[in-house]
């Protein structure tokens, strides 16, 4: 087999390369750095075996050597090995060195690119690093060369000279000795400068100044310096982005919280997904919604009230003929998409995405008509009493359990330091409070309808803002507002 030295890009996760991509979804052993990306790392196959060998400039480092022995070994065992390092393998990295090594052990290996921080940090910042009448060269240098070499290699005076775009990769540390070279070499003082910090990823900031002012700003690492004309380009549209430097709690079920997360993500949110429920099966095994599914045309209506319910009554379908016949209603629209996933379109989707809502506009019973409700082996009874009411028989079907997520000490960790949470039903929100207490909750609270309001409520937890219509898109929205409502106020 063979050793894959993968670059893994500059912290957003999808800009690894798709063979990057490939090859680690496919990997044997995956041997890992400090990586902005950290989950990029859930796309490796779960019997994959993970190694962290990353070196920590404040702490406890892997020494160069065991890594290249981890690589040798592996790879001679016949093991797929993804060498996962940040940014280009081969750009300020040590992937030449482990290419060596591997090649004089007589192993296999494949290097494949990525995106260096060097561009894609100043792109992400609106900065462009040529442009075609003003800077028509870039030079890339290191601002930490290697500290046992015998004399330094950066020749500061032919950079200068050059009067091109500069790109500083790690030159935090040393900036103000660097600054001060490049104009005892000629370079003006009101040469625009900028350090983007955390390049590509939702805490990106960046800083603008000149080569003389830059240095007078709190600049911290990770960071590309760039100086030169273009710095003075603010082409922006990443930090534009209306959730950009918050972080935000996304408390769901781990299989569903990357929609609401995805969408979190591209308003630029930094989001932390912490499930307070599980989604189980019934507790018969799912027996009676079998059932229950084989004797459909017994029904006039299906009613499905959650996107859950709907995936675990669907699946049990053969095709749409099941459904001959029978109408279908929904709470809302994200259990109507369910339904369009399996080609279905209800019938029936209330004005308000609440079950109150539903039984508002739901008909009234012909004789003897029939209602399936296939839900949650716990949840309210407004919409089959309701139902019953207006003179329907009524079965209700339990289709799925909701338990409490265990939480760790780790997740507790996550959540402090968030500006804001998305609560998307009541039970998550009960078992958040339940199990970090309504003290921990960050300032921001937002929660997908009234009746999860409510149950927020009912702990003493104020809301922000409650989504309208009850969808996750409107529940971002909802988000953005109150975000934006602060700033004005700080501003103000």
């Amino acid at each position: 087999m063979t050793v894959y030295l993968v670059g893994a890009g500059p912290g957003d996760p999808k800009l690894i390369t798709v063979r990057g991509a490939e090859l680690l979804a496919s990997a044997d052993v995956v041997i890992y750095d400090r990586l902005t990306a950290a989950n990029l790392l859930d796309t490796a196959p779960p019997s994959a075996e993970l190694i962290y060998v990353g070196k920590d400039p404040h702490g406890e480092s892997v020494p160069q050597d065991n890594i290249n022995d981890l690589l040798v070994s592996h790879g001679r065992v016949g093991h797929s090995v993804v060498r996962l390092k940040g940014g280009d393998p081969f750009v300020f990295a040590r992937g030449a060195e482990e290419a060596a090594v591997l090649s004089a052990a007589g192993v296999d290996y494949e290097v494949v690119p990525g995106i260096t921080s060097a561009f894609a940090a100043p792109a992400y910042a609106g900065i462009p690093v040529t442009m075609r009448y003003s800077s028509t060269s870039v030079t890339v240098v290191t601002g930490h060369e290697d500290p046992t070499k015998d004399r330094p290699d950066v020749d500061w005076r032919a950079i200068a000279n050059l009067r091109g775009t500069i790109v500083i990769m790690m030159g935090v540390g040393r900036w103000p000795e660097i600054s001060k070279q490049l104009m005892e070499e000629g370079l003006p003082p009101d040469t625009p400068a900028a350090a983007v910090r955390w390049g590509s990823t939702n805490r990106q900031a960046t800083t603008r100044g000149t080569l003389a002012t830059l240095g007078q700003s709190d600049l911290a690492a990770p960071s590309v310096i760039v100086v030169g004309e273009v710095a003075s380009e603010s082409l922006d549209w990443f930090e534009r982005r209306p959730l950009i430097g918050q972080r935000v709690v996304v408390a769901r079920s781990k299989d569903q919280a990357g929609d609401l997360a995805a969408k979190l993500s591209a308003a630029g949110a930094e989001v932390l997904a912490i499930p307070t429920i599980e989604i189980a099966d019934a507790s018969d095994g799912g027996a009676a919604l079998r059932s229950a599914a084989e004797r459909l045309g017994d029904y006039d209506w299906l009613v499905l009230t959650s996107p859950n319910g709907a995936q675990r009554f669907c699946d049990l379908l053969n095709d749409a003929r099941d459904l001959a016949g029978v109408k279908i209603a929904v709470v809302g629209p994200g259990t109507a998409d369910v339904l369009a996933k399996y080609g279905l379109k209800a019938d029936l989707v209330p004005n308000r995405h609440v079950g109150e809502g539903l039984v508002e506009e739901f008909p009234v019973a012909e004789s003897g008509g029939r209602v399936l409700i296939p839900r949650a082996a716990v949840a309210r009874d407004v919409v089959p009493d309701g139902l019953v009411e207006a003179g329907w028989n009524v079965d209700v079907v339990e289709a799925y359990q909701t338990i409490a997520a265990s939480i760790d000490s780790d997740s507790a960790e996550l959540v402090r330091g968030a500006t804001a949470i998305c609560f998307t039903s009541s039970s998550t929100a009960a078992n958040y409070v339940a199990a970090f207490g309504a003290e921990s909750l960050p300032p921001v609270v937002v929660a997908i309808g009234p009746i999860t309001a409510a149950e927020l409520k009912s702990h003493g937890v104020a809301v922000n803002s409650v989504a309208d219509p009850h969808t996750l898109d409107n529940l971002v929205l909802a988000l953005r507002e109150v975000v934006q409502a602060r700033h004005s106020q700080e501003e103000g």
